[in-house]
C-alpha cells in the first residue's frame, strides 16, 4: 500500500482536529443501562451558560425580615391532649392569652379575638332523599373534598360583625368556609343546598358550633375561652387557632395542635379491629356467646330457685 500524499495527509489532519472539537468533552453523552433505560445526561466540563456578575458588582443587600405586627398574641392551652378512655363523655378545653404590644393601645378601633378548634377533615359524602313511587329513595348526591369531623367557633362579638368576608375566604374561619371543595365534578343545580344540610345536621349533633360571644377580652389584653368538646371525638389531631382583628381585618395568629387519642382498653381494641380484624371478629363471636351462655345459665338458676 503506498505512503498517502503530504496534501492528504494535511485534509485528515484537519478533519480529526475538527472532530475533536465537534465531539469535545463539552457534550452531554447519554448512558443506557442494562434495562434499556437511558440514564440522565452525564455533563462534563460544559461551559457556563448564564452569566454571573462579578465580584465586585453590587448583589444588593440581603432582604429584610418582614415587620412585626403592632398587636400580636401570645396564647396557650388547658391542655395540649385529650385522652379517650372507656366512660369519656367530653372535654373542655380552656384557651388562653394576652395581647403584646410595643406602643399603647390604639384608638378608633375595637379589638376583636376569634378561637376556634378544628377536628380532623374527612370525605362527606350528602344524598338527597326524594319519594318515588310512595317510597322514598336516594336520587341526588354530592361529595364534599374534605369536612371537618368536629369545628367549633368562639368570638367576642358576633362573628358576622366583626370579620370581614375576604378575610374569611382566606383563613377559613367560619363555618362554611372550613369546607373544602367537591371531590368530584357536581351534576346537581344547588350544591350548596347539600352543604348547607349537613352542616345544619352536624350543628344539631353538636358537631358544628358557633358561639357568639363565649371569648371574655378583659382590657383589651386578656383574654380566654372555654370550647367544650364533645362524647364522639374522632381520634387525631386537632387544630387550635385564635385570631386577632381590627375593622374586620386579621392583624394576627396563633395556632397549636390538640391531641386526641383512645387509652387503655379502648386503644387496644380499637387498633386491633383494624390491625387484625379476623381475630377482632372472633373474639367478638367468643365473647358474645360467652355472655349468652352466662345470661342462660344465671336464668335457669333463677328458675330453679
Amino acid at each position: 500500500m503506498s505512503d498517502a500524499s503530504p496534501s492528504r495527509m494535511t485534509r485528515l489532519a484537519f478533519l480529526l482536529l475538527a472532530a475533536g472539537l465537534v465531539c469535545g468533552p463539552g457534550w452531554a453523552q447519554v448512558e443506557t443501562r442494562g434495562n434499556g433505560t437511558e440514564a440522565s445526561p452525564v455533563v462534563e466540563d460544559v461551559p457556563p451558560i448564564m452569566s454571573f456578575p462579578s465580584p465586585q458588582a453590587d448583589r444588593g443587600m440581603p432582604g429584610a425580615p418582614a415587620p412585626e405586627a403592632p398587636e400580636q398574641v401570645v396564647a396557650g392551652m388547658s391542655s395540649d391532649a385529650v385522652s379517650i378512655t372507656t366512660n369519656f363523655d367530653g372535654s373542655e378545653i380552656l384557651l388562653f392569652g394576652a395581647v403584646k404590644r410595643q406602643a399603647p393601645v390604639p384608638s378608633g378601633s375595637l379589638l376583636q379575638v376569634i378561637a376556634t378548634v378544628e377536628g380532623p377533615s374527612r370525605s362527606v359524602t350528602i344524598r338527597r332523599k326524594s319519594r318515588r313511587f310512595g317510597i322514598w329513595v336516594n336520587t341526588e348526591s354530592v361529595v364534599v373534598g374534605a369536612a371537618p369531623s368536629f369545628y367549633a367557633v368562639a368570638t367576642t362579638a358576633p362573628l358576622r360583625l366583626i370579620l370581614d368576608a375576604d378575610e374569611d375566604a382566606i383563613y377559613r374561619i367560619s363555618i362554611p368556609t372550613a369546607m373544602r371543595a367537591f371531590a368530584r365534578p357536581v351534576n346537581v343545580d344547588d350544591p350548596v343546598d347539600f352543604t348547607e344540610a349537613m352542616i345544619a345536621m352536624r350543628i344539631a349533633e353538636g358537631a358544628y358550633r358557633l358561639d357568639d360571644g363565649a371569648v371574655k377580652l378583659v382590657d383589651d389584653t386578656l383574654f380566654r375561652a372555654n370550647i367544650r368538646l364533645p362524647a364522639n371525638l374522632v381520634e387525631g389531631t386537632y387544630k387550635t387557632r385564635i385570631f386577632l382583628l381590627r375593622q374586620g381585618r386579621v392583624i394576627d395568629s396563633y395556632s397549636a395542635p390538640l391531641e386526641v387519642r383512645k387509652v387503655g382498653l379502648e386503644r387496644w381494641l380499637y387498633h386491633l379491629a383494624f390491625a387484625q380484624p379476623l381475630l377482632y371478629g372472633l373474639m367478638s363471636l367468643l365473647i358474645a356467646a360467652l355472655a349468652g351462655w352466662g345470661a342462660s345459665a344465671a336464668f335457669r338458676a333463677f328458675q330453679r330457685d
